[in-house]
């Protein structure tokens, strides 16, 4: 193997690493440049972390899911198991848990997440569990978000969601 060859290989590799690298970028930003956007409610758990840095680790009613939640029955399902969350849009236009299956839905908005929690109540991750922000504005969230809050949520066509933002409620006097 001549230093030619070597050298190619060393680019080639460099190359391929550059390039799986962008392709995993690109592949989480996709519901954020194609994906509808909706509304879901949502409550802090534990909004900061000394580890992680600042952000505010959310929960959604569609998170913990009962045993009856599956619309067929699910012998037992496995942690890492994909799951097919079909949300419905209520009166005030924010999106809703309306039924889980193991199946693709065919149409409507939902959300394609893991099982995390394989015994009942089902613990399902979404990739949306997590909002990073400055340590200014995660600071604020902390005391915003309390009482709940909006979550803006990407939804791309195969049910892949990126959060987009997070909106405390209006402030009360």
């Amino acid at each position: 193997m001549t230093r030619r060859h070597i050298a190619l290989a060393l680019c080639a590799t460099i190359a391929l690493q550059f390039f799986v690298l962008l392709g995993m970028v690109v592949n989480a930003a996709i519901p954020l440049w194609t994906g509808r956007e909706i509304h879901v409610r949502t409550i802090p758990v534990d909004p900061r972390s000394l580890f992680r840095g600042n952000y505010a680790r959310l929960s959604y009613g569609f998170t913990t899911l009962p045993e009856d939640a599956l619309g067929e029955p699910i012998t037992r399902p496995r942690v890492g198991e994909v799951l097919y969350v079909s949300l419905q849009q209520d009166e005030e236009h924010v999106y809703d848990f309306a039924g889980a299956s193991v199946d693709r839905p065919a149409d409507g908005v939902f959300l394609r997440g893991r099982i995390t929690h394989n015994t009942p109540p089902y613990r399902v991750a979404y990739g949306i569990e997590a909002f990073f922000a400055p340590k200014d504005k995660a600071v604020q969230l902390e005391d915003d978000l309390r009482s709940g809050g909006l979550a803006v949520v990407m939804v791309s066509e195969t049910g892949k969601a990126a959060l987009k933002e997070v909106i405390p409620p209006p402030a009360q006097d």
